[in-house]
């Protein structure tokens, strides 16, 4: 034991990977639903590890922290950009409501309890799981003009009330908004949700290597026999009145395989090789003629490509709009995302600059409609490490400007700064996809790992005093942590509803975003039984990052007045 002791204590970089391995373990151990999640369970480990007096160089946190910031703003850069448009003013709306009601409730109940500066900020991130709160709060506290001790005794008080809080509001917030959400608004979801759905599609990412059995697109040979189909061209095919999409993709007339020209006319015998959902082959493909097994006519090179959209033209559109445009023709929409989150596939979905589209479809026709749609998105291991590093000190040198507001201090921090720029580089990313790439693995380092060793680290750092600051903040942070999570949140809901008039499943969704609380978000999915609630997710979740970021300093400030 004194071994590794020693081992740990003189190699901090080793405590640093032990608090990740035991961190995860915690944050994977599941209470019936509910799990602590890896970034308490690498908080909460870090304490642990932290008893053995480790001390680890803050440089390293702080380099971790900024590249969980960056890549925070580059995930939701199009959304916040996005969120200024007038059409999304109500989530903005109500976002604020949320985020400025937090501060104030966070802070309003520190002063009444007495709470230091370190524990209100810890306060204001847990209620909202807002991890990032601890490093802008932490860095403002560094800039006091107060005895290093004094500074030192605040910084640890963060996570401990972080620890607390985070624990009572996230687990209250996801039984919550899913549950007594709806009773606030006098609804019932799954009714809302049953009035909303409209042909919703996509289907979930298999484990590699695997793939369903259940096909949602194929194409199918039939041999042309229904009188009302013959001597047609096939763009009068095309046009007839239809439910649902089909196309000719290659016709055989003779020994001859043909490409699908407008103007090409089908005969009598012709066999044809239609593109449409596996439902409409099961249920109507008879109305063509009988199915034949013509191995070289469907020999057709079909494509499954991703396309992020940023023709400006298209911005705002919905997929009803986009699916009667020329070049839709022979193309389907198998995936449709936002930063991240997967979108209801339904006709009156909106696509905005920067979402993600997977297509599927004969090659020529899905290389053309993603010419017209934006970007295709390749899949690629190579992160551009010359956007990251640039973007990261570009933030850093705008971050470290700072105005003196009643004689405090108030800076975005190196760390804020990076935040910002990643912002920006996300929605330059989204506007010109050909550069600044961050592969899904990479983000997931930079994101998940990035933050969960900042976490560690503050746990690690923390970790002697944690222990005597949870008996003198005593109980009462558990209380405290609950109002100050459920008050925001019922402003939001009335708010939302009655004031903005917005669609119930759109502001619960948007409250989960206001408060970033994915995980309520998935409650609220689930109880709905809809995606739909995704919609007031995106825009909510990009702006709450940066407005509870940002009252890190804030509350820090206000606290010392």
């Amino acid at each position: 034991m004194n071994y590794i002791t020693s081992a740990l204590r003189h190699n901090p970089e080793l405590a640093v990977f032990l608090t990740l391995a035991v961190g995860f373990l915690i944050g994977r151990i599941k209470f019936g639903s509910f799990s602590l999640g890896i970034v308490v369970g690498c908080l909460l480990a870090g304490v642990l590890i932290g008893q053995l007096d480790i001390k680890v160089p803050p440089l390293v946190k702080t380099i971790f922290f900024d590249l969980f910031l960056f890549t925070t703003g580059y995930k939701v850069g199009p959304q916040f950009f996005r969120g200024l448009k007038g059409d999304a003013i109500p989530q903005m709306a109500l976002t604020v409501i949320v985020c400025v009601s937090c501060l104030l409730t966070a802070f309003g109940l520190s002063k009444l309890m007495g709470y230091d500066a370190g524990t209100a900020a810890g306060l204001l991130a847990g209620a909202f799981s807002e991890s990032t709160v601890i490093g802008t709060a932490g860095e403002a506290i560094q800039r006091l003009s107060i005895p290093e001790a004094e500074r030192t005794a605040l910084v640890n008080n963060i996570p401990v009330a972080y620890a607390v809080t985070y624990l009572v509001g996230t687990a209250m917030l996801v039984w919550y908004l899913p549950t007594i959400g709806p009773k606030l608004m006098g609804v019932n979801l799954r009714e809302e949700a049953l009035r909303m759905r409209s042909n919703v599609g996509g289907a979930g990412e298999a484990a590699e290597g695997v793939m369903s059995a259940a096909r949602t697109f194929d194409v199918r040979a039939y041999r042309v026999t229904n009188p009302n189909l013959i001597d047609k061209t096939i763009a009068t095919l095309e046009s007839l009145p239809q439910r649902s999409r089909v196309f000719i993709v290659r016709v055989r007339s003779g020994d001859q395989i043909l490409e699908p020209a407008p103007d090409l006319v089908i005969r009598e015998g012709d066999v044809v090789a239609i593109i449409g959902r596996q439902e409409i082959h099961a249920v109507r493909g008879d109305t063509i003629g009988p199915e034949v097994n013509d191995p070289h006519l469907l020999d057709i090179p079909i494509e499954s490509l991703d396309v992020v959209v940023t023709n400006r033209s298209l911005d705002g559109k919905s997929l009803a709009d986009l699916a009667h445009l020329p070049f839709a023709r022979g193309v389907f929409l198998s995936k449709f995302t936002r930063s991240g989150l997967d979108l209801p596939i339904a006709p009156e979905s909106r696509v905005n600059r920067g979402d993600m589209m997977r297509l599927i479809g004969a090659l020529p026709e899905v290389e053309r409609a993603a010419k017209e749609l934006g970007y295709p998105d390749r899949h690629t291991s190579e992160t551009d490490m010359i956007f990251v590093g640039t973007g990261i000190f570009l933030g850093g040198l705008v971050g470290l400007l700072s105005v003196v507001v009643w004689s405090v201090p108030l800076t975005l921090t190196a760390s804020g700064g990076a935040l910002v720029m990643g912002l920006a580089f996300g929605w330059l990313r989204s506007v010109y996809p050909f550069f600044g790439r961050i592969p899904e693995p990479a983000i997931w380092i930079f994101d998940t790992v990035g933050l969960c060793t900042f976490i560690g680290i503050v746990g690690l750092s923390a970790g002697p005093g944690f222990i005597a600051g949870l008996r003198a903040s005593g109980l009462s942070l558990v209380f405290v942590g609950l109002a100050s999570a459920l008050l925001p949140h019922t402003l939001g809901i009335l708010f939302g509803r009655f004031a903005l008039k917005m669609n119930p499943l759109i502001v619960l969704g948007a409250c989960a975003g206001a408060g970033t609380i994915t995980a309520a978000l998935r409650a609220v999915q689930d109880e709905a039984q809809s995606s739909v609630p995704v919609l007031g997710y995106t825009i909510p979740y990009a702006i709450g990052n940066i407005l509870l970021t940002a009252w890190g300093p804030v509350i820090v400030a206000m606290m010392s007045i």
